[in-house]
């Protein structure tokens, strides 16, 4: 009788042991499911690289509307989740629980930031940009272009032209040494890629060569359409052995004396990139181009001009000859009439 008493009271306590675990995980699973911000509100979350899963889940709690990081360790010990953590700034949403946080830390959702860099920035004037950017951890400001290159591993190389104009995403914690080797590199491969898909039998020697003249194209029209058609204006003068006589890359000789106007004494006035009084390419790029300026630099349209001038909307009229040319100046840029 003894026994069956004690038998029977093992039970019930075994049940209302039951009932109250039950009934805990009952609640700690609605705690896990329910939403940890306000609604209309997000949540910036930072894991520090090292922290250890309680401390994340000590932040939670302070940080959102989260108050339950017993539930949550024991949730995250069963799934392994608390071993699949990646450092980095997380964005929860509202409406978002505990468990959707955690799952974007395992997979790593970090936020991500951005920069533009537009097509015919010169080097100088990305490394502006980069430098207010506000998230961009910046370890190249004060050296001088020559010791960023060494920086990248080419100490040897003109910076100009060598990065490509893209829009890049990145987290919090990207260098400005990581933006310029990505954007390098992606130069790279594309030069290397339009090099080997170019026309035969043109007046260019390297793929530098090509990055040179598919700098001064993107300088002298932004039309998607036009690109072909002024490179193989440039083609046709290096094939003859005519200057090219481009206004941008006077401009890119003028330095910080460029003051938005060009005056016939700059177009006389001698340095290594003024294309009026110098034959061939100038020694480096004068900007950074895009993918259409380089395939038009390597693959141009197939014409006989040899002139063009700007209509002052964007567009320019082509000319065969000097006299054509000179007609279109007197119409375009004197407002001479036909």
């Amino acid at each position: 009788m003894k026994w069956a008493r004690l038998t029977l009271l093992a039970t019930l306590l075994l049940a209302m042991a039951a009932l109250t675990v039950g009934a805990w995980a009952w609640q700690a699973w609605d705690r896990l499911t329910a939403p940890i911000t306000a609604e209309g509100e997000s949540v910036v979350i930072e894991i520090p690289r090292g922290a250890s899963f309680r401390q994340v889940v000590e932040r939670l709690e302070r940080e959102t509307a989260f108050e339950d990081g017993l539930a949550l360790r024991l949730y995250a010990r069963y799934t392994g989740d608390d071993a699949r953590m990646q450092a980095g700034e997380y964005a929860l949403e509202p409406g978002m629980n505990v468990l959707d946080a955690l799952e974007r830390f395992a997979r790593g959702e970090v936020i991500q930031y951005r920069i533009t860099v537009v097509e015919g920035l010169t080097f100088r004037q990305m490394r502006r940009l980069i430098e207010a950017h506000p998230v961009l951890e910046q370890t190249l400001k004060g050296l001088d272009d020559e010791a960023v290159m060494a920086e990248l591993g080419k100490p040897d190389r003109h910076p100009e032209g060598w990065f490509y104009p893209s829009t890049y995403t990145f987290p919090r914690g990207t260098t400005d040494r990581d933006l310029l080797a990505r954007a390098m590199r992606r130069m790279e491969r594309r030069l290397e890629e339009e090099w080997a898909a170019r026309a035969d039998g043109l007046p260019l020697e390297t793929p530098y060569e090509a990055l040179i003249l598919a700098s001064i194209i993107e300088r002298e029209t932004g039309r998607d359409g036009e690109r072909a058609k002024v490179a193989g204006v440039f083609t046709r003068r290096l094939e003859k052995g005519m200057r090219l006589q481009t206004d941008p890359t006077v401009i890119y000789g003028m330095g910080e004396a460029y003051d938005g106007r060009i005056r016939s004494a700059d177009l006389r006035r001698d340095t290594p990139y003024n294309t009026y009084t110098r034959h061939g390419l100038p020694p480096t790029p004068i900007a950074m181009p895009g993918s259409a300026s380089i395939r038009a630099a390597v693959n141009p349209a197939d014409h006989d001009y040899l002139y063009f001038v700007s209509r002052g909307d964007g567009s320019h009229q082509f000319s065969r000859t000097l006299a054509e040319h000179n007609r279109a100046v007197r119409r375009y840029i004197l407002g001479e009439g036909e």
